[in-house]
């Protein structure tokens, strides 16, 4: 069984600035650790910065910012630290950069880009028309010698007519999570009096499916394009305080919005 090695900074390295300072990731300060200074000027150890740039990956996030706080603060740095620099001071191994630099493209063509993979060949493909389930996977087209379509949704060879925005032709051809959202139990919100409400939302920017915890207030912030949305009423949360100030725990000013019967399709491009 293999043990992962703990890294070092080799101390003739004259291209990075060496601290005798405890670390402000962990706040480890033995002093026969070597650390060098980030951009921000916190200090770190290869080990801490890639434990650290590791969880922000495993978070969902493609870039990476400075967890330590201010002096004499409780507000954290927050300073973002471009990848090469990250990918140095951390001492990052062949395997670690190439994992990295793998979750960093996934996750930033997540966020930008509409993309799945090609049943036919295992190729990303990426969906131009949002309104439209049947996409043409140019490479299968090449090699098949004929249009090759599948569907973005059951995600088998397309059968039918198009376009089409709500299913193929497939059999067992359905939307899973309009499913859940049209057959989601009703949950009263803690706090807020806010009673039958669906307890599965899709975002109403970016279309991701979420469902309240019943702890905290009936707003939530969407874990996929970040937008702040009010559970109860769908409005955002600036809309929704606007025309009933200061009711985050109570009902709001709009009745409960009813279960969704479709779901918003993010346009990244107006993000």
């Amino acid at each position: 069984m293999s043990t992962e090695v703990e890294k070092r900074y080799n101390p003739q390295d004259t291209t990075l600035k060496f601290v005798k300072r405890k670390d402000d990731i962990t706040g480890d300060d033995d002093p026969n650790i070597l650390r060098a200074e980030m951009s921000c000027g916190h200090a770190v150890d290869p080990n801490s910065l890639t434990a650290w740039c590791r969880s922000l990956l495993d978070q969902g996030h493609y870039t990476f910012t400075c967890p330590a706080l201010k002096d004499n603060s409780t507000e954290s740095c927050g300073k973002l630290w471009p990848y090469q620099e990250v990918r140095r001071l951390a001492v990052l191994t062949d395997e670690e950069q190439q994992n990295f630099e793998e979750k960093v493209a996934s996750l930033a063509a997540a966020k930008y880009c509409e993309f799945k993979t090609c049943p036919g060949c295992m190729t990303y493909v990426e969906r131009r028309d949002l309104a439209n389930l049947s996409v043409c996977c140019t490479i299968c087209t090449t090699k098949k010698a004929k249009t090759y379509e599948f569907c973005w949704q059951c995600m088998k060879e397309w059968k039918g007519l198009r376009p089409r925005s709500d299913r193929c032709d497939n059999e067992g051809c359905a939307n899973e999570q309009l499913k859940a959202l049209l057959n989601c139990p009703l949950i009263s919100l803690a706090g807020s009096n806010t009673k039958n409400c669906p307890s599965m939302r899709a975002c109403p920017t970016c279309g991701n499916v979420v469902e309240h915890n019943q702890t905290g207030c009936k707003n939530i912030i969407c874990n996929r394009c970040k937008v702040e949305f009010c559970f109860a009423c769908l409005e955002l949360t600036p809309v929704c305080q606007a025309a009933k100030p200061s009711s985050w725990f109570s009902v709001c000013a709009k009745d409960i919005a009813p279960r969704q019967t479709s779901i918003p399709v993010w346009n990244r491009a107006n993000c």
